[in-house]
């Protein structure tokens, strides 16, 4: 069996098969909480300004996301899964983009299919990525940028979990929840404050399997939009 390849994001445009994008703190927990809450869809950008003119072209979309962690003028929603648990989504079309996230995941484009992922549902992605029969997955760490290598260890963690579960090996899960409870992007992300997060983001986040969908990305003529796909 092939071993899986964990990339940054800036090499990641040429790979394509089965790609799944990791995001633990916070984009695609935030994603995963957001369906929870009844979104319908939500359209992934690499720009604010995208963010912002997609939704005023759009009456009725809501934005979500952060720059550098701290909320975005004119968005409805932070980066934040509790924010986004507590909402009434219902129906409701979002658009999101993320410092890492959302970028990580755009920059993805030669991907035959392509997931978001995170802890929360790190057991159905790896399902959906058995399903696709398209062999051993490529891992974006969007976490980890070109002058902070060091970043990103959160979501190779998680990466390394979702890998497991698709080898169908013992998850570990506790283990992980603490390495990314613990790790700098956890602490960075605690120390931007009141008002962009909420204390308890990392709690949210570090719910290993929590739901049982995956989120999957598909391009479309408008953009990239990602999708809750219940397992099975």
């Amino acid at each position: 069996m092939h071993e899986a390849r964990y990339l940054p994001h800036w090499e990641a445009g040429d790979v394509d098969g089965a790609v799944v994008a990791v995001d633990v703190i916070r984009a695609f927990s935030s994603a995963a909480y957001a369906f929870n809450s009844g979104a319908a869809a939500i359209h992934l950008v690499a720009d604010v300004e995208e963010a912002l003119a997609f939704k005023a072209a759009h009456p009725g979309v809501l934005a979500m996301g952060e720059n550098h962690g701290r909320c975005i003028d004119g968005f409805d929603f932070s980066n934040s899964p509790v924010e986004v648990a507590k909402a009434d989504l219902a129906g409701c079309t979002l658009v999101q983009r993320t410092s890492a996230g959302t970028r990580g995941v755009v920059a993805a484009r030669s991907a035959t299919r392509l997931w978001c992922a995170s802890l929360v549902n790190a057991s159905a992605t790896a399902a959906a990525v058995l399903a696709a029969d398209l062999g051993t997955p490529a891992y974006v760490i969007t976490g980890r940028f070109e002058d902070h290598p060091d970043y990103g260890t959160d979501d190779l963690a998680t990466a390394k979990l979702i890998e497991r579960a698709r080898r169908g090996e013992p998850l570990d899960a506790d283990a992980t929840a603490k390495e990314v409870a613990s790790s700098e992007e956890a602490a960075r992300t605690l120390a931007i404050g009141e008002g962009h997060v909420d204390p308890d983001d990392i709690v949210h986040a570090t719910l290993v399997d929590l739901f049982d969908f995956a989120m999957e990305a598909t391009r479309e003529a408008d953009g990239l939009w990602l999708r809750a796909i219940a397992r099975g």
